[in-house]
């Protein structure tokens, strides 16, 4: 009897911690692997975001940031590894399983991702029809109220094709928070916006995660937005994580992988294979010139 009894009381154990880390860290991978084909994208990913704050994942393009992200919301799944959303494992859900776990979440899309042929007013009820049924008692009013946070009611009517770029972008920040989720994640949330509009977007993630009390993730590699909206950073290069810390021990690092990013500079490996390869064309290109000048030389 003693022995039938251990299994059970591992597993209140587990389920015990489990809980209790999905208390303070809501969202949490551990030791993720993905490929595509032979090329890794993610090497033993383990990360854990506190509750309540934005953490930033930065990198260059390439690097796995986006996947990562993919990963935590259920839209891919890992070769290998562990994705927890609170006390919950789920990256091996199957989609009707995963529906009331999404549900937590607001996911910005890099390209904002607006049904072009259909009103602001229905691409932000959207996720209300997707999770509440047709026509929920209270939509009208729910959809105004997420337009009115990012500033944009009076588009309700509009279609997307009538909206600038920093709109359309906002109005599907609106269309992410509309179901109150505990856990937003934004894509490149300021590419193809300028400085000002992109400043638009990073006041809103500020306003949001005190409007929401909601975790954060930003994916991004604009390094202006990421140090006003961070709580916490962590840096991402060839699949792995580099350094993880404040905003200021980032800006404090002496780690060559993260002050190259910070500064802008491309590595050394980089120039030389760019040089490497100018001057290859270059050889190439007087080659051939001067093949021509014979020739010319000769037809005289």
């Amino acid at each position: 009897m003693g022995t039938s009894a251990e299994p059970s009381s591992v597993d209140e154990a587990r389920a015990r911690e489990l809980s209790a880390d999905g208390a303070e860290f809501p969202v949490r991978v551990e030791r993720l692997v993905k490929s595509f084909g032979r090329q890794p994208v993610l090497r033993e990913i383990t990360l854990r975001f506190a509750r309540g704050k934005t953490t930033v994942i930065l990198g260059p393009s390439g690097c796995g940031k986006s996947v990562l992200l993919k990963h935590i919301v259920g839209l891919m799944h890992p070769d290998k590894g562990r994705v927890y959303c609170g006390a919950s494992r789920v990256d091996g859900l199957t989609e009707r399983k995963l529906m009331p776990i999404r549900r937590q979440f607001g996911f910005l899309f890099q390209n904002s991702a607006l049904f072009d042929s259909i009103s602001v007013r229905d691409n932000v009820a959207f996720p209300l029809r997707e999770f509440e049924g047709e026509n929920p008692y209270d939509e009208e009013a729910r959809v105004r109220r997420v337009l009115a946070l990012v500033g944009l009611e009076d588009t309700i009517d509009k279609f997307p094709s009538a909206l600038s770029g920093g709109q359309r972008k906002r109005v599907a920040l609106a269309r992410a928070i509309v179901l109150a989720p505990k856990i937003m994640l934004y894509d490149e949330p300021t590419t193809g916006l300028d400085p000002i509009r992109a400043d638009v977007i990073n006041e809103l993630i500020l306003k949001l995660k005190h409007e929401l009390n909601a975790t954060s993730i930003v994916v991004t590699h604009d390094l202006a937005s990421a140090f006003k909206v961070a709580d916490c950073m962590v840096m991402l290069h060839d699949g792995a994580v580099v350094m993880q810390g404040t905003p200021q021990e980032f800006r404090d690092s002496t780690d060559p992988v993260v002050a190259r990013f910070l500064r802008g500079e491309a590595s050394e490996e980089e120039l030389h294979a760019i040089r490497q390869v100018r001057s290859e064309n270059v050889q190439s290109a007087r080659g051939a010139s001067g093949t021509m000048q014979n020739k010319n030389g000769t037809q005289r």
